[in-house]
């Protein structure tokens, strides 16, 4: 029996040394902390892109926009020079017709 309670003896004294030790190594330690104020920095980061990114997005939209009302401002412009130019033409042709007409009544 007293070898039993020295054998438990031990172990309780084992055991309490094994929760007394600390089972942290402190290399590892600071390692895991750069560790995690980089995953922070890199989270950070990525918001600020993200938001820059939806920023230029946004941007990229409405300068498209802006492009395509300066293409059909143009496209409206070109339609009203053409016919501008098509009512010279027949201005042009009228007047020739006039002169036509003004040089047969004159002979």
């Amino acid at each position: 029996m007293k070898s039993l309670n020295e054998k438990e003896k031990k172990l309780d004294d084992a055991l309490s040394k094994l929760n007394s030790l600390k089972l942290e190594n402190p290399s590892m330690k600071d390692t895991i902390e750069i560790l995690n104020n980089q995953k922070n920095q890199l989270e950070i980061e990525k918001q600020d892109l993200e938001t820059k990114y939806l920023s230029l997005k946004e941007e990229h939209a409405k300068l498209e926009l802006k492009l395509d009302e300066m293409n059909q401002k143009k496209f409206i412009e070109k339609k009203k020079e053409q016919e501008f130019s098509e009512k010279i033409d027949e201005l042009n042709q009228e007047t020739d017709t006039l002169l036509e007409e003004i040089d047969k009544w004159q002979i």
